[in-house]
């Protein structure tokens, strides 16, 4: 682990995870990683309890393999990483604390509550994204005031004040990813790329992103005969849409 990202979800991080791929930082550990991985998944959501109780911790366990880390959840345990890797450097990166909020409260935080309520009902391992969620960035971030826009605002703003006030300067970037990549290359040492800054950390992108990472782990939690009972039911559906186009009813 090179790069600890300490900045929040919805500050650019699906950005910045395909710039440091593009520096060779990759790959890079993102909340979106932990759909298809149930085992990520429960080993977040048993972290809080184990670090209180003094438990040592391998973050190895999920990291093996990754050059850097951006997003939930790994960035409200910034302090137990930057301990864990020593060498790492820390990226802090952040927005306005209003736009922040507003993208925030329209994704990261609605999303467990809307996503595939059916599919965590049939499969016990589609429910444990949502559960870690609840308990590492509602809970144990955010103190269960997610819907409170003063408290959560207050939250992310303690939250980016206490990671400068923490982090050695020579060791830090306090980073928008509006600045593109020179100031990123400089911190990090490497050669700015001749292509653009990558831009995929908008609403849309992030809403289809994560249906499909959901389902992907749903499905791949799934029983056998029930996947076998979907793939039916989903030829069935095409034969007979194929059907009415044929032969509509008058």
């Amino acid at each position: 682990m090179k790069v600890i990202g300490a900045g929040f979800g919805r500050t650019g991080t699906l950005s910045l995870k395909a710039a440091l791929e593009k520096l060779g930082y990759g790959p890079c550990y993102h909340m979106t990683e932990i759909p298809g991985k149930p085992e990520h998944a429960a080993f977040w959501e048993a972290l809080p309890d184990r670090l209180d109780q003094g438990e040592a911790v391998d973050f190895e366990e999920v990291f093996a393999g990754y050059g850097a880390t951006v997003d939930f959840p790994a960035c409200v345990f910034w302090r137990e990483l930057m301990e864990a890797y020593p060498e790492a450097k820390v990226l802090l990166s952040v927005r306005d604390a209003d736009r922040w909020y507003d993208s925030a409260s329209e994704t990261i935080f609605a999303a467990p509550g809307r996503r595939l309520s059916l599919m965590r009902r049939l499969v016990p391992g589609a429910r444990r994204v949502p559960a870690m969620a609840h308990k590492v960035i509602e809970q144990r971030a955010f103190g269960g005031g997610i819907w409170d826009r003063e408290h959560a605002i207050s939250v992310y703003e303690h939250h980016n004040e206490e990671v400068e006030r923490g982090v050695p300067a020579d060791r830090l970037l306090v980073y928008e990813v509006k600045e593109g990549w020179e100031p990123l290359c400089r911190f990090l040492g490497a050669k700015i790329p001749a292509e653009p800054f990558p831009r995929v950390n908008d609403r849309e992108y992030f809403a289809g992103l994560m249906r499909r990472e959901a389902l992907r782990g749903a499905f791949s939690a799934a029983p056998k005969p029930l996947l076998a009972a979907f793939a039916v039911l989903a030829v069935g559906a095409l034969a007979l849409r194929t059907l009415a186009r044929k032969a509509p009813f008058d």
